[in-house]
C-alpha cells in the first residue's frame, strides 16, 4: 500500500470532520483544514493541524492551499454544489479526493440501498446552485456524478456516503432532541408505532471510514457509511435511556392523532414513514467496523445533556407534545396502547 501522510480538509472544523481530524491525526498525518473562519477553531493549539482561512467556493483559494500543502490526500466535507466538485477535482487532481456526499443522494425505492444498484437523483441544471432542502439530495447525486467523471480522466477521486451522522458536536441537534426529551421526561411523544427505521452512522466510524476510504478506496467508486446493525426510534429511546440511567415510556400517536394538535409526524427528527437503509457491505469488505450502538449512543447522550442540547427549533416543543399525550391518556384511559 502506497503510503501518505499529508491531508487537506476542506471544512473539518464543526462535526464530521473535527472527528476526522482526531482520526487523521492518530493514523500520523500532517493536517490542513481550509474554512472560511466563521466558527472556532478546536484545533487552534493542537500540534500537527494547521489552519488556512479559504473560501470552498473560490478556485484561486483551493489552488493556494494546495501549492502550500502539497496534499497525499483531500477530504471534501462541504462540497454542496455540483460545480464546486468538479472544479475541486481539478485542483486537486494529484491527491486522492475523498468527497464527502450523502444516503440523500438516493432515490430511496430499495431496502438496503446498494452503490452502483440503486438509482441516484437526477439534478437538473437549475438545482445544481440552489441551496433549499429539496435540492440537497440531487445537488449530492450531481457532486457524485462528478466524482466518476474525474475518476475517468485519471484522477483519484471516490465518494463516501453516509445516513444519518451522529455523535458528539452534532450542531443539527437532531438527536441531541430525543436525548433531551428522555433525559428531561418519563413520557416521550413518539410518532407512528416507534419502529420508524432511518439508518445512521457514529461520527468517530465515519471518521475511520473517511481514512480507509481515502487510503484504499478505488477510484471512481462510493461507499455507504452506516452502522452495520440498524435501531428504530423506539429503541434510540431505551439506548439513551440506559446511556443516562434512567427510564422512559414512549407513547405513540398516530398521524391522526398528532394531527388533531397541529402537529406532524415528519416534525420529529429521525422519523421516516418507510425504512431508510444502506447495505454496508462494500465499506466492511475494506476492513470497517462500526461500534455497537448501545456504546456509541451512551456516550453521545452523556455529551448532549452536558452541552445542554434540546434539539433543533422546528421540532414539536413540549407544550405541543404534552397536550397530545394527554388527549392520549383521556382516549385510552390512562395508558400508552
Amino acid at each position: 500500500m502506497a503510503s501518505y501522510d499529508t491531508a487537506l480538509f476542506v471544512g473539518g472544523t464543526r462535526f464530521i470532520g473535527r472527528h476526522t481530524v482526531e482520526a487523521f491525526l492518530e493514523a500520523g498525518y500532517e493536517v490542513t483544514t481550509v474554512t472560511r473562519g466563521q466558527h472556532a477553531d478546536p484545533f487552534a493549539d493542537r500540534e500537527g493541524v494547521t489552519n488556512r482561512t479559504g473560501d470552498r467556493t473560490l478556485g484561486e483559494d483551493l489552488e493556494a492551499a494546495r501549492d502550500a500543502v502539497e496534499p497525499d490526500v483531500v477530504v471534501d466535507f462541504v462540497g454542496l454544489h455540483p460545480g464546486e466538485v468538479r472544479e475541486a477535482t481539478d485542483v486537486f487532481a494529484d491527491a486522492r479526493y475523498v468527497f464527502v456526499s450523502s444516503g440523500s443522494a438516493y432515490v430511496p425505492e430499495d431496502v438496503p440501498m446498494r452503490e452502483g444498484a440503486t438509482d441516484l437523483h437526477p439534478c437538473e441544471p437549475e438545482q445544481e446552485d440552489d441551496d433549499g432542502a429539496e435540492t440537497y439530495g440531487p445537488r449530492k447525486a450531481e457532486c457524485d456524478r462528478a466524482v466518476f467523471a474525474a475518476a475517468e480522466r485519471g484522477i483519484e477521486a471516490m465518494a463516501v456516503r453516509p445516513m444519518l451522522v451522529q455523535g458528539p458536536h452534532d450542531y443539527t441537534e437532531r438527536f441531541g432532541y430525543w436525548v433531551n426529551r428522555v433525559a428531561e421526561h418519563d413520557e416521550v411523544l413518539v410518532p407512528g408505532d416507534g419502529g420508524s427505521l432511518l439508518h445512521r452512522v457514529y461520527v468517530e466510524d465515519l471518521a475511520r471510514a473517511l481514512l480507509l476510504v481515502a487510503e484504499e478506496g478505488e477510484p471512481g467508486e462510493a461507499y455507504n457509511a452506516a452502522d452495520r446493525s440498524a435501531y428504530s426510534l423506539d429503541r434510540s429511546l431505551e439506548l439513551i435511556a440506559d446511556g443516562l440511567d434512567t427510564d422512559v415510556t414512549p407513547v405513540h400517536a398516530s398521524e391522526r392523532e398528532l394531527a388533531a394538535h397541529g402537529v406532524e409526524p415528519g416534525a420529529f427528527p429521525l422519523y421516516t414513514p418507510s425504512p431508510m437503509l444502506a447495505s454496508t457491505g462494500k465499506l466492511a469488505a475494506l476492513g470497517w467496523e462500526s461500534t455497537p450502538p448501545a456504546e456509541y449512543v451512551a456516550e453521545t447522550a452523556r455529551v448532549h445533556v452536558d452541552a445542554g442540547v434540546t434539539g433543533p427549533k422546528e421540532a414539536p416543543d413540549r407544550e405541543a407534545t404534552e397536550a397530545v399525550i394527554a388527549a392520549l391518556h383521556d382516549e385510552r384511559g390512562g395508558g400508552d396502547e
